[in-house]
């Protein structure tokens, strides 16, 4: 059983037992047993014993935010949210091989140059390898200081004696944790791991990047609540296929979620787009069926991309839908609906869609897009080269408007098209000179642009 603690309700001090005056502060008659901070068996509860009151500030604190840390690498500042903020954890994900490494060496190299102390633990690679791929990539010069370690009391001991603005760890799965009785990767290390460097990074201002691999799925590995633990949580995607490689935020404590950052892979590494609408549409060739142009929103970024898709008669008694780019479940949805609400049947028919350059698009503003190929494709009739669509569909073959309209037909027009297909309702092209052609719902969306309906 816990021993009664007494307190003095005048200056605080703690006492074992009960006296008439205090002698912290000479006052008579202020000290009382204290009363427990939780009833229950000693073993699980908190008990009597109390700790340190928390300091409390008000929402009006004239305190002025640390400022944020810029690499100079632009797509990378964005996804960020403007920059990286100090005491901050961040978790990057991405598929093997994808770049993951190549594009934080070289934001370590780029932050350190900015004059930011940047310290870089490998726990999969050791040092001379990470110095041959910097040599690789022209950063032998870069004030970083590499280490490659996996023990993770160590690494905090290495760090709180060094000092560094930023450390970014590759990767989380190869850390281990002497007080936890399991291997490294196993979802005890990696949870113990992850809390360890979240809470140096917020008791010492340091700002943490760790590296995490992917299931199969492409979630990242281990316990979800790691994603819970850490500020922000970047995805790091791409075709192997293709040489775009996208950067996107899924969560961010500090800025817009959903913030894209477009990479190019080259043989220096790589090398960031400033204009990814201009680059997705950069292998599009003479407008054929199937073929039609989506204003699409990342973020805060417009981005067009060429939405492909292909019909063609099934040998088959279940008709194929392959899907690359975009969710499965909603092709199956517009497939129906343009089968209840506009007559037009696809049993029989084998399904393509893919999103031209290795995107991955989420929107349902894709709706209307992707319809428009579908029904291209069956009609065998291509849509106008110079035109853009956005718009969700309802299950009841009502056309619901994008948000951001203004944005979307402002992009358009900067990349030469001159005219755009969108819902009624929506805000009109404020500024810009894009013909708007405004169908009410998908069957006079029909109607009007295959002639059937």
């Amino acid at each position: 059983m816990a021993k009664p603690s007494f307190s003095c309700s005048a200056c605080g001090a703690s006492f074992t037992k009960w006296s008439g005056r205090c002698e912290g502060c000479g006052e008579w008659n202020t000290i009382s047993q204290d009363a427990g901070l939780s009833v229950g068996p000693a073993k699980t509860s908190l008990g009597a014993k109390r700790g340190r009151a928390v300091t409390l500030t008000d929402l009006a604190s004239d305190e002025t935010p640390p400022p944020r840390a810029c690499s100079g690498i632009d797509e990378l500042d964005r996804v960020l949210g403007g920059g990286l903020v100090p005491a901050s954890a961040i978790l990057v994900g991405g598929d093997p091989g994808i770049g993951k490494s190549t594009l934080l060496l070289q934001a370590a190299a780029a932050f350190a140059r900015k004059g930011l102390k940047t310290l870089y633990v490998s726990g999969e690679e050791a040092s001379a390898q990470v110095r041959m791929r910097a040599r690789r990539l022209g950063l032998a010069d870069a004030p970083v200081q590499l280490a490659a370690e996996t023990n993770l009391r160590d690494i905090l001991t290495t760090l709180e004696a060094e000092k560094p603005g930023l450390v970014i760890i590759d990767s989380i799965q190869t850390m281990w944790a002497d007080n936890v009785d399991s291997a490294p990767g196993s979802v005890s290390q990696v949870r113990a791991s992850a809390h360890e460097l979240t809470t140096f990074a917020k008791r010492t201002g340091v700002s943490v990047i760790m590296v995490g691999h992917v299931t199969k799925d492409g979630q990242i590995a281990g316990p979800r609540v790691v994603e819970h633990m850490v500020d922000t949580v970047l995805y790091f995607e791409g075709e192997r296929g293709h040489q775009f490689r996208i950067l996107r935020s899924v969560k961010n404590r500090f800025g817009a979620a959903d913030e894209i950052g477009v990479f190019e892979m080259t043989g220096a590494g790589l090398a960031e787009v400033t204009n990814p609408s201009a680059l997705f549409l950069s292998e599009r060739g003479t407008p054929s069926p199937g073929s039609v142009v989506f204003a699409g929103i990342e973020g805060t970024r417009p981005v067009l991309v060429e939405l492909q898709a292909l019909v063609a008669p099934s040998p088959h008694s279940q008709p194929r839908r392959t899907v690359v780019g975009w969710d499965g479940g909603r092709l199956a949805m517009i497939l129906a609906v343009l089968e209840a609400r506009c007559g037009i049947p696809f049993a029989g028919l084998d399904v393509y869609l893919n999103v031209a350059g290795g995107l991955k698009i989420s929107e349902p503003a894709a709706d209307l897009a992707v319809a428009a190929a579908l029904l291209s494709a069956r009609e065998d009739q291509a849509l106008p080269a110079d035109t853009v669509v956005f718009g969700e569909i309802s299950l009841s073959g009502a056309l619901r408007p994008a948000s951001q309209t203004e944005n979307r037909l402002k992009e358009a027009q900067k990349l030469g098209f001159t005219s755009a297909i969108a819902p009624a309702g929506g805000k009109t092209a404020v500024g810009t000179d894009i013909a708007l052609k405004r169908p009410s719902d998908l069957v006079g969306f029909v109607g009007e642009f295959f002639g059937a309906g």
